[in-house]
């Protein structure tokens, strides 16, 4: 993989504008290399039959939605965030309630499948933000302070059952149980039948 693609997919995920020096970290490339990529990415997107754009403030970049298409983009987000959430952002938004702080791949181990679409989804509607920890070096998600005004609740510890399913045998429980289904319709026979 190119380093220009790994700095391309870096820009498309993330939610916030990055430095170079970040990216050069992220991508674990030479910093000159990375400027050189991303002037390429620059002049790949800057043009004006691209929707998406390459925004540069400073020695910060970040890919945005072109500006002339702001108003369609905005009455589409205000469905988006006005509209009900699907039973998947729902599932996701319980599991950063009762297990945040908590990394993506924790996140995704637990249900099983890739969050990063529903995960931003529940960002713009501030239901959830991003938090750094120190001590690991990785990016968590815990629910925000809106969300538990919109609930009625001051603190995760009130929300039903909060101690039951916030502790770790609960989870490695949940974690067996997810791990026999896997094995389950793995063990299936060819018929394409699941033993479940």
């Amino acid at each position: 993989m190119s380093l220009k693609s790994k700095i391309e997919s870096l820009l498309f995920i993330t939610t916030r504008p990055l430095a170079v020096n970040k990216i050069a970290e992220l991508v674990e490339g030479d910093k000159n290399e990375v400027k050189e990529a991303i002037e390429s990415l620059y002049q790949k997107y800057n043009n004006e039959e691209n929707g998406v754009i390459l925004q540069k403030i400073g020695n910060d970049y970040q890919l945005v939605t072109r500006p002339e298409n702001s108003k369609m983009i905005s009455e589409f987000l205000k469905e988006e965030i006005t509209g009900e959430l699907t039973p998947a952002s729902l599932e996701t938004l319980t599991v950063v309630a009762y297990r945040g702080p908590i990394a993506r791949e924790e996140l995704e181990l637990i249900r099983g499948v890739n969050c990063s679409i529903i995960l931003r989804n529940l960002l713009i509607r501030g239901l959830i933000e991003e938090i750094n920890d120190k001590n690991e070096l990785v990016k968590k998600y815990q629910i925000t302070f809106e969300f538990l005004k919109h609930l009625g609740i001051s603190e995760p510890a009130q929300l039903p059952n909060y101690e039951h399913l916030n502790s770790a045998e609960a989870l490695e429980q949940l974690l067996k149980q997810k791990q026999g289904e896997q094995l389950k319709i793995t063990d299936a026979p060819e018929t394409g039948e699941a033993n479940v």
